[in-house]
């Protein structure tokens, strides 16, 4: 018998009529005191059976072989699908790397490509495991049953215009009167709708739900401008029929914290979706890279044996629910974190966004690890 029906089952046995001398209050007391602890061991045994209904996700994932990943419908850079239906970019390959950690196998995982209005409620009924979405992490967000577990990329929300169309606007601070294109269903609307209040400024907003909507418009001149997360602005400025044509202001009106969302309830998973994401910058700034993680497995230094799992002894992989070369695995998979980025955002992309606040705390960015010890 558990504690709690052990409990309960004390509460029942509990014999009134035993205090009959006691006088009325006293039974009255005991009456309202029982009721308490009824309410109490209920609200607990609640508790308990939710956590236990919602704390399988690793189970269910090893179970049915593979990962669902929700990912954006189309965003270059992030998360896009070719013409053979093969997706990559940036959060592509944090679905990678979860998928690595998990099987020691990148490939299974299987991508729900999910709009920004569909992606949180199709978290919360289990359609899938992850959210890897370029969402942002926020107040309301959060309390709404879902666990952000960390910031893989730090973007804040700008103005793309057409500089031939809108010739002398430089800033976004001339643009009173315009129409703006946005997507429903965001914060992106709610930052714009403060923006012009902030700033006294007449706006016609020209709402879309589905973001390749909201591209449409905008390249066919039906708005002004268009606002969404300045790393979403340089990604759809690529697919616009001319491009070089357009220019993204300089003003970041918001602070857009990018990561992984996972369901409340299962700390374990929350866990291994947070320590994907702190084995890849860890990666990055211990040096270690797709190319010579196995060799550095077999190295000397203390702390890259205990980051691989080499280290006699170690847990930290079977602690999390893994095997203990996870991070071997991950960085097989699909390089650090600078790698990442390099790949699909930076340098070696279309796109060419610099580090800058994405950059390691140790070379002036926000990006930081937590020791993996």
């Amino acid at each position: 018998m558990g504690p709690f029906l052990g409990a309960w089952g004390a509460i029942r046995q509990y014999d009134l009529s035993s205090v009959g001398t006691m006088g009325t209050n006293l039974k009255g007391q005991i009456v309202m005191k029982n009721l308490v602890l009824k309410g109490a061991l209920a609200a607990s045994a609640f508790v308990l059976l939710a956590n236990a209904a919602s704390a399988a996700t690793l189970d269910d994932v090893k179970k049915k072989g593979f990962l669902q990943c929700g990912v954006n419908t189309g965003l270059p850079g992030f998360a896009s699908p070719n013409d053979k239906g093969e997706w990559s970019g940036f959060d592509v390959d944090y679905c990678r790397a979860v998928a690595a950690a998990v099987f020691g196998d990148p490939t299974k995982v299987k991508y729900t490509p999910l709009s920004a209005k569909d992606r949180l409620p199709a978290l919360q009924s289990g359609e899938i495991d992850v959210l890897i979405r370029n969402t942002t992490w926020t107040l309301s967000r959060d309390e709404q049953g879902f666990d952000f577990t960390g910031v893989n990329y730090y973007d804040g929300q700008g103005f793309m215009i057409n500089s031939k169309k809108l010739s002398g606007i430089n800033s976004a601070l001339q643009l009173s009167g315009a129409s703006v294109c946005v997507q429903a269903g965001t914060t992106t609307e709610l930052n714009l709708a403060d923006y012009f209040k902030a700033n006294k400024m007449e706006y016609n907003p020209v709402v879309f739900e589905k973001v390749e909507e909201v591209n449409a418009a905008y390249d066919s001149g039906r708005c002004d401008a268009y606002t969404t997360d300045q790393s979403g602005l340089y990604a759809y400025r690529l697919a616009l029929t001319a491009p070089d044509d357009h220019i993204v202001l300089p003003e970041i009106i918001s602070k857009e914290p990018l990561g992984p969302v996972v369901r409340q309830g299962d700390a374990q998973w929350a866990d291994i979706i947070r320590w994907t994401h702190y084995a890849l910058l860890t990666a990055e700034e211990l040096g270690i890279t797709k190319a010579n993680v196995e060799e550095l497995a077999k190295g000397d230094s203390p702390e890259v044996k205990r980051v691989l799992g080499q280290e006699a002894g170690t847990k930290l992989g079977t602690d999390l629910g893994l095997t203990n070369d996870w991070v071997v695995n991950i960085v097989k998979a699909v390089g650090n974190y600078g790698e990442i980025f390099e790949k699909n955002l930076g340098s070696g992309s279309p796109l060419k966004i610099a580090r800058g606040i994405n950059a390691q705390w140790s070379k002036g960015g926000l990006q930081y690890a937590m020791p993996i010890r």
